[in-house]
């Protein structure tokens, strides 16, 4: 599980800039697969010396001014909750605001560390304005300017050692761990319940009841599995719809240490922005996927609802066409006993090795169909591939133009293994390796 860094602040103070800025570069552009490229408020931060997630949370939902302060509050305290270190911006320009101290003084109460940083600190000038700063009481006040880059490595220097030791799990040789994710209220609890077959988590009606993630192992068909059941939000008096969409880092941090993903969907409010979302998440973190749209139970139907409600997932979903679909009913149980044995197919495939000779054939027979594009008036050759990982399955391919490759061809020699080899609910990863000198 990764450490989780989260930046809080005001509106307009530079927190996307911020974002984008540890990040190394636009998260929107991460991504060259349809589908995927979306702007995203987290993202997982690999180029310093310790990796973590790193949460932008004014990305969660828009602010308008009559509910500033209140939306400011929560996302501080949400902030607290779910962060291992809090990033708190400021701007220098709007100087030291009623809001900021507002939200310092909420900040002071947890023993979790705290960087107060000071935002658009361009020259000598600004710096001295961002002295205004200490005016909040605290030992330290870090200024930066995320536009241009300064003070950041300093603050990055700072927190990295505070960050907790990212908790490595021992991958038991044949344990599947699978997690439950989906919003709040979707029914991911009444779910686990039915598929371990007694009450181990508490379940009820109530949005975001459940507040930590739980592990539960079980034996299934002779094979070991630990459920990881995903919380939504805890509710705290009243509080806004928007707050419902942290329930992604919760799904998040689960994903980190999960094989197989069950993404549950709410049949009567449909896919959402934040499904899309966190799948996409899944995708890039190399995990097996099964789509289950639960309380099939509730909505009207005919006998070409089913066929209509996939043709919708795979429109939405249009980056995922590798990932089943099972529709259920967590509250009746119906089709709830098709999750396990779809759950062993689709770990199995995550796990699935291809023999050198069979890859092989099926790339030449790739190449022979479709061979890759001229590149400045020389002819990639893919020469042999070989597979260098299991979960997810991925392959190396020797080339004489590994930088060349096409992100259409590198799909498209994903299609042709998926076609060959199967993988279903599994990503496939290619990467290409240069061999000797390049041909012409």
């Amino acid at each position: 599980m990764l450490p989780v860094v989260a930046i809080v602040g005001r509106p307009n103070v530079g927190k996307s800039t911020l974002f984008n800025r540890i990040l190394g570069h636009r998260k929107a552009i991460v991504e060259d697969l349809p589908g995927v490229t979306r702007d995203r408020n987290y993202a997982e931060v690999t180029r310093y010396e310790r990796p973590f997630l790193l949460i932008d949370t004014g990305g969660f939902e828009p602010v308008t001014e009559d509910r500033l302060l209140m939306q400011m509050r929560e996302q501080s305290q949400l902030a607290v909750e779910e962060a291992d270190v809090i990033i708190f911006l400021m701007d220098v320009r709007q100087g030291l605001t009623p809001s900021d101290q507002d939200v310092a003084e909420q900040l002071r109460r947890t023993s979790k560390p705290v960087f107060y940083v000071v935002n658009k600190v361009d020259g000598n000038k600004q710096e001295e304005l961002a002295a205004e700063f200490y005016g909040l009481g605290v030992d330290e006040v870090h200024a930066v300017s995320a536009e241009h880059g300064r003070g950041i490595n300093g603050l990055l220097d700072a927190l990295m050692p505070l960050l907790p030791e990212s908790e490595e799990e021992p991958d038991t040789s044949g344990e599947v761990r699978l997690s439950v994710i989906g919003r709040p209220n979707v029914g991911k609890s009444t779910l686990v319940n039915k598929l371990l077959g007694f009450e181990r988590v508490v379940a009820n009606p109530t949005a975001g009841t459940t507040r930590d993630s739980i592990d539960t192992p079980f034996i299934h068909n002779d094979k070991r599995y630990v459920l990881i059941d995903t919380a939504g939000i805890r509710r705290k008096g009243k509080v806004s719809q928007a707050l419902e969409k942290f329930s992604a880092i919760q799904a998040l941090k689960a994903m980190d240490r999960s094989h197989v993903v069950l993404m549950i969907i709410d049949a009567e409010e449909g896919i959402t922005d934040q499904d899309l979302s966190v799948a996409g998440y899944a995708y890039e973190k190399g995990r097996a996927l099964i789509l289950v749209v639960n309380k099939w139970d509730l909505p009207e139907k005919d006998e070409k609802s089913m066929g209509r409600y996939v043709e919708e997932v795979q429109r939405r979903f249009k980056y995922l066409p590798f990932v089943p679909v099972l529709f259920v009913s967590a509250l009746t149980g119906q089709r709830v006993g098709k999750i396990m044995p779809l759950v062993e197919e689709v770990a199995e495939e995550f796990n699935r090795r291809v023999t050198t000779g069979l890859l092989n054939k099926t790339l030449e027979d790739a190449v022979q169909k479709h061979p890759p594009a001229m590149v400045r008036g020389g002819r990639t050759k893919l020469y042999y591939a070989t597979q260098a990982a299991v979960r997810p399955p991925t392959f190396v391919i020797f080339t004489n133009r590994p930088d060349d490759i096409h992100f259409s061809y590198e799909r498209y020699l994903q299609n042709c293994f998926r076609d060959a080899f199967g993988f279903k609910g599994a990503p496939i990863r290619i990467r290409f390796k240069g061999r000797g000198k390049k041909e012409g």
